[in-house]
């Protein structure tokens, strides 16, 4: 007991010295923090911040009106929606020129001036480049090589920015928002985007085009795992252990409540494109699906089946489910 009353009394006094006016309102520059404001400019990661509202992602700060923040974050927060010029509506932005939009490089360049307004020159863009470990590269590059795997580890391997290609590095590539990745949204990057690529390679070939017809294979493969995650049969369907079977996704109808860690698991399993294990993503996220600590209640829709165990490893086919929402819905005309 005096340990702890002498440990709260140095605590008190050294509060008292760093804060002679009290504690600080809250502030962050964190982006992996509730509070951060949400702008680049004076973000700890400056590109990932640009990058994920270019993509349309938005901070909880920016949106929760009664959120206790200092005026300095307020300031920041003010400035952020001059940037929505430049965010993606449908949350998918191509790395190569697609769809009439400009390449993603170009994209971000804009963001980024825009962001810095007349503080922004050559030298600002190194220096981020630098701090991104690409020191002497270009944005181009860093978004290609860099940018995902510095994504995944900065948000602890929850990516909420995908970066899905075909396994070329001139091959298709896109940044996807995984909170706007509806099936809506799956399907455009497969038809619109993707086959608009596909399109340009198949041009390519006719005309002779040195890397066409390898450019064209990597792309209809990289379509033919897309449609197989729209359709998800197992096992690339997405398996949630607190759901009942009738309220298992059938296809890519992912609940973003169910969290990345379960939704991104199609992209993963399926057959690689070039990192081993990584599915169709840029780099492999240090994810697994084994079983979580703990033990269900007997009320638990798994529990029978799994003893207890909270198992995540798990797939259905989607004859099971379609048979389950069936009798579901039987049961409750």
């Amino acid at each position: 007991m005096a340990n702890c009353q002498v440990n709260t009394v140095t605590a008190q006094n050294v509060a008292s010295e760093q804060y002679p006016n009290g504690l600080p309102e809250p502030y962050s520059d964190d982006p992996t923090q509730w509070i951060f404001h949400g702008h680049p400019k004076t973000s700890t990661a400056p590109l990932q911040v640009a990058i994920a509202r270019l993509l349309g992602y938005r901070w909880p700060a920016e949106m929760d009106k009664e959120m206790e923040l200092s005026d300095t974050a307020q300031t920041w927060i003010e400035k952020a929606p001059a940037l929505g010029a430049h965010a993606d509506n449908d949350g998918i932005v191509c790395l190569p020129a697609l769809h009439g939009e400009l390449p993603a490089h170009e994209r971000l360049l804009h963001l980024l001036a825009a962001a810095w307004g007349d503080d922004w020159n050559e030298g600002v863009r190194n220096r981020l480049l630098a701090d991104a470990d690409c020191a002497g590269k270009t944005l181009e590059v860093w978004l290609r090589d860099k940018f995902f795997e510095q994504h995944c580890k900065l948000f602890h391997d929850r990516p909420f920015i995908w970066h899905i290609w075909d396994g070329l590095k001139d091959g298709f590539a896109a940044l996807v928002n995984y909170h706007k990745l509806d099936r809506t949204n799956l399907e455009r990057l497969i038809y619109s985007y993707l086959g608009d690529w596909i399109r340009h390679q198949e041009r390519g070939v006719r005309d002779g085009v040195d890397g066409a017809e390898e450019r064209l294979a990597a792309a209809e493969g990289l379509k033919t795992r897309l449609e197989a995650i729209l359709e998800g049969e197992a096992p690339l369907d997405i398996f949630v252990r607190w759901k009942s079977i009738d309220q298992q996704p059938i296809g890519w109808e992912p609940d973003i409540n169910d969290g990345v860690r379960l939704n991104i698991r199609p992209f993963i399993e399926v057959a690689d494109v070039s990192k081993k294990g990584a599915g169709i993503l840029r780099a492999k996220p240090n994810i697994h699906w084994n079983k979580d600590r703990g033990k269900d209640v007997p009320s638990a829709p798994w529990f029978h089946l799994f003893k207890g165990d909270r198992i995540n490893d798990h797939h259905l086919t989607l004859a099971e489910k379609q048979a389950a929402r069936t009798v579901a819905k039987g049961a409750t005309a």
